[in-house]
C-alpha cells in the first residue's frame, strides 16, 4: 500500500508553469498509489502567478481516472468563486469525510491565512484508515503550534469514538454508525523543521491510552536525517524538510519504505512516498 503527499504550489513547477495533468503523470511515474494528499490546491484563483483561474480539481480528477478526488477549503473568497485548500485522491472506498477548519488565533505582526485539514475514513485492504492532508501556517510559529495542538485533538477525538462508539442509527440515516478508526496518517507541508518544538509536540505522549504519533521517516530510517523537501530546485526557498507523514504508533511496524523524491521539478515542494504493508 502507498501513499503520496505533495504541496503542489497551485500545481506551478519551478518552471514557472501551471499544469494539474503534471502533477498527475509525475505522482503516477513516482508510484502505483492508493492515495494522493495535495496541498495548496487552487479553484478559480486567477491572482495567483502563472495561474489562469482553472479549477485544477477538475483538472485533476480529468487526469486521474479510477481514483475519486475530495477538497477542502481553507481560504474562500468572491462568493466561492475563489477557493484554496488541500486534496485527496484515492481508489479506495470512502466510508467518511470530514473537514476540519485549524485555529487562527490572531498574530498581526505576520502574514497568514485560514488552514483546513481534509479527513477522510478509507477502507484499506488491512481495514478502516484515516488519512488526513493538511497544511500548517508558514508565518506565525503561535498559529501553526495551536494548529498542532488541534491536530493532536482530533486523534484524540477519533480514539474516544473508536474506544466508546456510540448508539447506531438506521443505515442511511445521519445517525448511522461508520467507523473512525484509531490508524491514521497525517501528511501535509506542516512549515516547521525536524528539530522544531512543533515536531517535538506532534511527537508528544498522550495524557491519556491515545495511541502516540511516529514520524514515519524516522521510524523507516532512525538515525538518519530527514532529506529536504523545499528548495531543492527552487533556490529562492530555503533548503529544508518542512513536508512529513506521521502514522499513529499502531501502524509503524507496517512501514515499510519512505522516500522524499529530490528529481520532480513540478513544484517548489518535493513529494514524500510513504509505503506500508
Amino acid at each position: 500500500m502507498q501513499l503520496i503527499t505533495w504541496n503542489v504550489q497551485w500545481c506551478r513547477g519551478v518552471d514557472g508553469r501551471v499544469d494539474p495533468a503534471r502533477i498527475a503523470r509525475e505522482a503516477q511515474t513516482l508510484a502505483d498509489f492508493d492515495v494522493l494528499c495535495l496541498q495548496e490546491v487552487a479553484r478559480g484563483f486567477d491572482g495567483l502567478p502563472g495561474s489562469r483561474g482553472e479549477d485544477q480539481m477538475a483538472m485533476l480528477r480529468d487526469a486521474l481516472p479510477g481514483y475519486r478526488g475530495f477538497f477542502a477549503t481553507a481560504t474562500e473568497l468572491d462568493d466561492g468563486r475563489r477557493r484554496f485548500g488541500n486534496a485527496v485522491f484515492t481508489r479506495w472506498p470512502v466510508l467518511q469525510t470530514f473537514r476540519h477548519r485549524l485555529p487562527w488565533p490572531a498574530d498581526p505582526a505576520v502574514p497568514s491565512m485560514q488552514r483546513v485539514a481534509l479527513e477522510l475514513v478509507l477502507q484499506s485492504p488491512a481495514g478502516p484508515l484515516r488519512v488526513l492532508s493538511t497544511h500548517l501556517e508558514y508565518y506565525s510559529p503561535r498559529q501553526r503550534m495551536a494548529q498542532v495542538d488541534a491536530l493532536r485533538a482530533l486523534q484524540a477525538e477519533a480514539c474516544g469514538h473508536a474506544a466508546r462508539p456510540r448508539p447506531d442509527g438506521d443505515p442511511g440515516e445521519p445517525f448511522e454508525v461508520r467507523p473512525r478508526p484509531v490508524s491514521a496518517f497525517f501528511c501535509g507541508d506542516c512549515n516547521f523543521p525536524p528539530d522544531g518544538p512543533e515536531h517535538q509536540r506532534m511527537l508528544a505522549p498522550f495524557a491519556d491510552d491515545t495511541p502516540a504519533f511516529v514520524d514515519a521517516w524516522g521510524a523507516v530510517h532512525p538515525g538518519r536525517p530527514h532529506p529536504p523537501s523545499w528548495g531543492v530546485h527552487d533556490r529562492s526557498h530555503p533548503l529544508m524538510c518542512c513536508d512529513f507523514v506521521f502514522a499513529t504508533r499502531d501502524l509503524a511496524p507496517a512501514l515499510r519504505g519512505v522516500t522524499v523524491d529530490q528529481v520532480s521539478q513540478a513544484s517548489d515542494h518535493q513529494p514524500v512516498l510513504v509505503t506500508w504493508a
